[in-house]
C-alpha cells in the first residue's frame, strides 16, 4: 500500500487528492483563486502565479486533513493544469506579469499571423495542429506579450506552460536549460514536433514577426512525456506543503488528458472531459493529421500512443451565463429538464459564445439562438445549448472519424457529467452511441497514476487504470429521439459551416425556422 498526491489545476481552483493504491482516494482538498477580467476586453483573462501556488498550499493540506494522511507518507505528487495557460519570466523564474489563462483570447491577431505564414511557408508543424495556430496557443500569446510590454522584453528569460512552471517551482529548478518541458504542452500548442526536430525554423518565426527573433533558444529545456521524472520535491515547497522532501515529481500535462487516463481511456475511446469548456480526447498506435482539431502530438496522453485533441470553448461557461442572466443557479434551471423531449423547446442553438475552438478554430464567433418566440424560458434555452453543445462534439467527432481516429465508446468525464444526467442522455441520443460516465469523479485521478508511475508502485498506466479507474453508468440512445436529433443535426450542420466559417458559400436557410417548429410540435405530441 502506498498513497499519492494528485494535483488538478483548473480555471478557478485547484483539487489535490489523496490517492492510495488499494482504496483509491481518500481524501481532496480544495483551493480557489479568481480569473481576473476586464470589463472593457471580453478576451481578457488572467491569473497571478503567487494565488495558485497559495491555492495549491491550502488544497494540500486540506486533502491531507481530510484523507487523516500524514504527508510524510506521500511518495509522490504530481500535477496537471489547464493550458495553453502562459507565463513570461525573468531570472531565476520570476514572472513578468500574470498567466495568459487558456481562456485568454486576445492574442487572435498573433494567431491569425501565426497561421497566414505558416500557410505561406508550407509549414509541416502546422497540420499536426489542425491547420489553423489558435488564439489559445502559446506563441500567439508569447507574441501578444511582446507586442505589449516593450520595456520588458529585455527581461525575458522564457515563457512556461503553468504545468512545467509549477513542477519547476516545486523542484526549484532555475536554470532554464534544465527546466522540465512538457511534450503534452508544447506538442499541442507550441508547435513543436520531435519527428520535424522541434520547433520550427529562426526563419519562420522571425517571418512572423522578428519579436520572436531568439526565441526557439529561449525555448531550452528537457522535452519530455510524462512516464518522465522532472524532479524531486524541494525542501522549501516540501515544507510549505506537509510532505517529504526529494519525492519524485513526473513532467505534467493538460488537465483533460490525464482526466482521460483517469476514466480509463484505452485505444478507440474518446473522452469528452466537460467542464467550463469541453476537450476531447482519443488515442490511437497510428494517427494521422486531423484539420481543425487542436493537435494530434505522440505520447502526449499516453506514452506510446499518439494524443488527439479537440475541444469545444465553452460549455459549463455557457450553462452559468444563462444562469446568470435568469437571476437564478444552473441546477435550479435544470430541475425538470428529465421532462423535456428531443427538439421540444423549438430552439437551435450554436454554442460559440466564447468563439470556436474545433472544428472552426475561429475565436470571432459568438453564441447564436434560432426559434425564439415570445413564450420561451431560461429553461428553455439552457436545454437547447445542452443539444447545442452534443451537436458540436458530434461534429468533431465526425471529423476525427473521418481522419482515422478510432471511436468505439465514448466516455463523458469531467465534473459536468458528474452532476447532470439530462446533458448525458442527450448526448447518447444526439451522438446514437452509449454514453459512458464514471461512476465517481475523476479529477485529480490522472495526475495520481502518474504519481504512482514516479514512485515505482505500479509498473503501467494498464496496471493503475485496474486498480484505480471507477466502473462505469451506461447512458443508452432512445431510438426516437436519435431519429429527431438526426433531423435537427442536419440543420446544426448546415449552419455550422454557413455561418462559422467567413470563405463559406451561399446557403439557403429558409428552412430552418419552419423546420424547428415543425419538429417542436411533433415532440409536443
Amino acid at each position: 500500500m502506498a498513497i499519492v498526491a494528485g494535483v488538478d489545476y483548473g480555471t478557478q481552483s485547484v483539487r489535490v487528492a489523496i490517492v492510495d493504491s488499494e482504496r483509491g482516494p481518500i481524501g481532496a482538498g480544495i483551493g480557489e483563486y479568481p480569473v481576473l477580467r476586464d470589463r472593457n476586453d471580453p478576451d481578457f483573462a488572467t491569473q497571478s502565479h503567487v494565488a495558485h501556488m497559495d491555492a495549491l498550499v491550502v488544497a494540500t493540506h486540506g486533502a491531507l486533513a481530510d484523507a487523516g494522511a500524514d504527508g510524510r507518507d506521500v511518495v509522490s505528487i504530481a500535477i496537471d493544469t489547464t493550458g495553453s495557460t502562459v507565463i513570461p519570466v525573468g531570472k531565476n523564474l520570476e514572472p513578468l506579469g500574470n498567466y495568459y489563462l487558456w481562456a485568454d483570447h486576445r492574442a487572435k491577431d498573433e494567431a491569425a499571423r501565426i497561421t497566414e505564414v505558416a500557410r505561406q511557408q508550407h509549414l509541416p508543424a502546422i497540420a499536426y495542429c489542425g491547420g489553423v495556430y489558435s488564439s489559445e496557443w502559446g506563441f500567439a500569446k508569447l507574441l501578444h506579450w511582446l507586442r505589449h510590454n516593450p520595456s520588458r522584453r529585455d527581461e525575458l528569460v522564457t515563457a512556461l506552460e503553468h504545468c512545467d512552471m509549477v513542477a519547476a517551482v516545486l523542484c526549484g529548478i532555475t536554470d532554464p536549460t534544465e527546466l522540465p518541458r512538457s511534450v503534452c504542452a508544447m506538442g499541442h500548442k507550441w508547435l513543436w514536433n520531435e519527428s520535424l526536430g522541434g520547433f520550427p525554423s529562426e526563419e519562420f518565426l522571425c517571418a512572423v514577426d522578428p519579436l520572436l527573433a531568439g526565441m526557439r533558444n529561449k525555448l531550452s529545456g528537457r522535452y519530455l512525456t510524462s512516464d518522465h521524472i522532472a524532479g524531486q520535491l524541494d525542501p522549501i515547497w516540501a515544507e510549505r506543503l506537509g510532505l517529504r522532501a526529494g519525492i519524485p515529481i513526473p513532467v505534467g500535462a493538460f488537465d483533460a488528458h490525464w482526466d482521460a487516463i483517469g476514466a480509463g481511456i484505452v485505444e478507440g475511446d474518446v473522452v469528452n472531459v466537460i467542464g467550463t469548456s469541453t476537450c476531447i480526447i482519443a488515442i490511437a498506435k497510428d494517427a494521422d493529421c486531423v484539420p481543425g482539431v487542436c493537435g494530434v502530438v505522440n505520447g502526449s496522453v499516453r506514452p506510446g500512443y499518439a494524443g488527439v485533441e479537440a475541444g469545444l470553448s465553452a460549455v459549463g461557461d455557457i450553462f452559468e451565463a444563462i444562469a446568470r442572466r435568469a437571476s437564478t443557479t444552473v441546477k435550479d434551471l435544470s430541475t425538470g429538464l428529465d421532462q423535456y423531449r428531443a427538439g421540444q423547446t423549438g430552439l437551435l442553438r450554436m454554442t460559440w459564445d466564447n468563439g470556436d475552438r474545433t472544428v472552426l478554430v475561429n475565436p470571432n464567433l459568438g453564441g447564436v439562438t434560432l426559434g425564439w418566440t415570445l413564450g420561451h424560458t431560461p429553461r428553455d434555452e439552457i436545454f437547447a445549448a445542452i443539444e447545442g453543445t452534443a451537436f458540436h462534439t458530434r461534429i468533431v467527432l465526425e471529423r476525427m472519424a473521418e481522419h482515422g481516429v478510432p471511436i468505439e465508446r465514448v466516455i463523458n468525464g469531467g465534473g459536468v457529467p458528474q452532476r447532470n444526467t439530462v446533458l448525458n442522455q442527450v448526448y447518447a441520443n444526439v451522438l446514437g452511441k452509449p454514453v459512458l460516465v464514471p461512476e465517481h469523479p475523476i479529477t485529480s485521478l490522472g495526475s495520481s497514476i502518474f504519481a504512482f508511475l514516479a514512485a515505482g508502485v505500479f509498473n503501467s498506466i494498464d496496471a493503475a487504470q485496474r486498480a484505480l479507474c471507477p466502473s462505469y453508468r451506461i447512458f443508452e440512445p432512445d431510438p426516437r429521439e436519435v431519429a429527431t436529433y438526426e433531423r435537427l443535426f442536419a440543420l446544426y450542420k448546415s449552419l455550422y459551416f454557413a455561418m462559422g466559417d467567413p470563405h463559406s458559400a451561399p446557403t439557403r436557410i429558409g428552412n430552418v425556422l419552419p423546420e424547428l417548429r415543425r419538429i417542436a410540435a411533433e415532440a409536443r405530441g
